[in-house]
């Protein structure tokens, strides 16, 4: 019976006409019968009893002689009008065109996803962290995170700036405090902190510079947090190449906590203590601490002066006051050219005596130190003091000494490590 159905649905039957004289009989398990199916073909018996199909084409009826039509001939119906195309195994299934294509546009829609969220790299110089989120390494007490040197991130030199790498210090820093669940309202400040309306601000910082990385290479960024006296914190970085694991950078500095209504000074109260205490590492600070004093310029003392420096609206961070890393392009922009042509930064010491806000004006004075700026073009390193002060009445900002070698100058080694896990 199977084999009979799956034959007819391949072998389409033929329609015959009424007026035809086959006749098709019904004879269950009639053996020896002589059945012709609907193609002419004669068929077999099956060996255990198969059903023999015979057509009965019944003649007209006539009534006295006269031949009647039958019931349903003047009946025209569509298949009659149009005949269907013959049944087949193909054309009995489902139309599966549109469940297909709904199938393979969600296919490549989750591929694109798939592609987009499980990201690897195809290279050893990509990036590990390809959307430069950061991740706790060093059993939770050192936060990582990776950059890659844009184009617009490089100067004349064809190397990365050093407020770009002060950039990237300072988001390592608040996407340290943000990982680790301490982010309130204020600009890294703690949600203690903001109960008490505390923000933290830099006092001091040192930045040693080895190597400048260039377009393309990707950095990576260690930062970690120790206590500094009663009342400070201290701040530590390690930035190295992430292709061949140099060091290019160390920076440490040293913050206090400042009241953001009265922008004065505040003691580290003990909730705050109790709740960025068990982030601290123990370890030396990341550069040995440069002790010379800073000397205060003036008029007299000065070499260059550069006037008129006004912050803009996009200079000013969330607490109302200039970003950090503003001030390190104020001072130097009294720096002489040759200097900056032929010499790059390779040390620098900050200390922060004020902040500044939107509608300060600002004077960067320098001098160099040791040499004659004639004979910049044939020395060796070079030193800079600098002071930023208030324009109207000669307040300090921010004091500084920069240390500059000759571009072509190899580097000096490695400059430290992160610190040793805790155990």
């Amino acid at each position: 019976m199977v084999a009979t159905a799956a034959a007819s649905a391949f072998f389409p039957v033929a329609h015959l006409p009424p007026d035809s004289g086959a006749k098709v009989s019904t004879n269950l398990g009639g053996i020896g019968s002589s059945n012709l199916d609907a193609c002419g073909i004669r068929s077999k018996s099956a060996a255990y009893g198969g059903l023999h199909v015979k057509a009965n084409a019944q003649a007209p009826p006539k009534i006295n002689g006269t031949t009647m039509p039958s019931p349903t001939e003047g009946i025209k119906s569509d298949e009659d009008a149009s005949p269907s195309p013959p049944r087949t195994f193909i054309n009995q299934l489902p139309d599966w065109s549109m469940l297909l294509a709904a199938i393979t546009t969600i296919f490549l829609a989750a591929e694109k996803q798939w592609m987009m969220v499980d990201w690897k790299p195809r290279r050893p110089d990509m990036l590990i962290d390809p959307f430069n989120l950061g991740r706790i390494v060093q059993d939770g007490l050192v936060f990582r995170q990776n950059f890659s040197i844009r184009s617009y991130e490089i100067g004349a030199d064809r190397l990365a700036s050093i407020e770009t790498v002060m950039n990237h210090l300072q988001e390592t820093a608040l996407n340290h405090v943000k990982t680790v669940g301490l982010l309130g309202d204020g600009f890294g400040s703690t949600p203690e902190m903001c109960k008490r309306n505390l923000i933290w601000v830099v006092t001091r910082m040192q930045v040693l510079v080895d190597h400048y990385p260039t377009w393309g290479d990707v950095v990576q960024v260690d930062t970690w947090v120790s206590s500094s006296g009663k009342n400070c914190m201290r701040r530590d970085w390690l930035v190295r190449d992430c292709k061949t694991g140099e060091t290019l950078t160390r920076a440490s500095s040293v913050w206090v906590m400042m009241n953001k209504h009265t922008r004065k000074l505040s003691k580290m109260p003990d909730e705050v203590r109790a709740e960025i205490g068990p982030y601290f590492v123990d370890t030396p600070p990341v550069i040995e601490e440069d002790g010379r004093k800073l000397p205060k310029l003036d008029d007299n003392t000065a070499e260059y002066i550069h006037t008129g420096l006004t912050p803009r609206w996009g200079d000013l961070d969330v607490n109302q006051h200039v970003n950090n890393v503003k001030y390190i392009g104020w001072i130097l922009e009294s720096a002489p050219v040759s200097i900056l042509e032929n010499h790059e930064l390779s040390r620098m010491t900050l200390e922060y005596r004020r902040e500044c806000r939107r509608d300060s004006e600002l004077q960067s004075l320098a001098a160099v130190s040791g040499v004659s700026v004639g004979g910049l073009l044939n020395s060796g390193n070079v030193e800079c003091q600098h002071l930023l002060r208030m324009e109207e009445d000669g307040a300090e900002v921010v004091r500084a000494r920069t240390e500059w070698r000759p571009k072509h100058a190899k580097s000096f080694g490695k400059l430290g490590l992160i610190p040793a896990k805790s155990a």
